[in-house]
């Protein structure tokens, strides 16, 4: 998970960079082309038989709303601070129990009360309390967050049944097909220098994905999915590096609100999962 974590952090700065130069459109068309494009060996090499499945209502719907958020997640990325939009992404935890008690009726655990209370205060404060609060590029972040909830609980069970590999491309191929009418309409050619960048972004979140999906394979959500939020670290440090940008108290402040609730809520809705074999 901490690898999925690094490799995510630096495919955001890699969208970042791309960003300056090309349309989100065809950012998010790339980024799901390229890892079409690497996984395809995959399914040359196992033939047909490996995409064989019974869920792909499933996978539809994690396709579907995964785009979206990804839309959502990509425009963020390019008009924040990386780790701003990285942090309010990851706060889909928060959303998760909200998403099963309005669509599938579960009943909310008064338990949670408590950590997903703090965990939306981290979010307005790292919104910022001033005049320029619900600035839409900052509710954007967020909006990719409950999406991303929504694709979660719509897929929670491909995992057991799932490999790795063909989960992640039912979802490049899905993404790739639709995302590639609106990237058609506001094509623009990237220059030479910017292919090294865009072939990278599809590497790091081909690999970002696969290991993820495989850590969730592994242990229950409650023991690993905590170590993701290393990629806000992660995302700080490339924020430094390349932009200069350093966090400020509000950030600091908002994020350990945050990813302490986050993590509660693992924690408290992961208990009585069985151990991983």
């Amino acid at each position: 998970m901490v690898g999925s974590a690094l490799l995510f952090a630096a495919m955001s700065a890699a969208v970042k960079a791309a960003a300056h130069e090309l349309p989100n459109a065809m950012v998010v068309f790339l980024r799901n082309a390229l890892s079409l494009a690497l996984l395809a060996p995959w399914v040359i090499s196992r033939g047909r038989s490996a995409l064989v499945t019974r869920h792909l209502r499933e996978h539809l719907v994690r396709g579907l709303f995964g785009l979206a958020a990804m839309y959502c997640f990509f425009f963020s990325i390019a008009h924040l601070r990386l780790a701003d939009a990285v942090l309010l992404t990851y706060t889909l935890p928060l959303f998760v129990p909200l998403v099963e008690w309005l669509w599938l009726g579960e009943r909310l655990s008064p338990r949670l009360a408590g950590p997903l209370a703090v965990g939306f205060v981290g979010i307005v404060v790292i919104l910022r309390p001033t005049p320029g609060l619900f600035r839409p590029v900052a509710l954007l972040a967020v909006l990719s967050a409950v999406l991303a909830a929504i694709g979660q609980v719509g897929i929670r069970r491909l995992t057991a049944t799932e490999p790795a590999p063909r989960i992640v491309f039912y979802f490049a191929a899905i993404a790739t097909a639709i995302s590639a009418v609106p990237a058609a309409l506001a094509w623009v050619t990237p220059p030479a220098q910017l292919w090294p960048v865009v072939a990278a972004m599809g590497l790091l979140a081909t690999g970002g994905q696969l290991l993820l999906t495989r850590a969730y394979s592994s242990a229950p959500a409650a023991w690993v999915g905590p170590f993701l939020y290393t990629s806000v670290v992660f995302s700080g440090a490339f924020d430094w590096l390349f932009w200069r940008v350093l966090p400020d108290g509000l950030f600091l402040t908002g994020s350990v609100l945050v990813v302490v609730a986050a993590v509660l809520t693992l924690k408290l809705r992961g208990k009585g999962e069985p151990e991983p074999a």
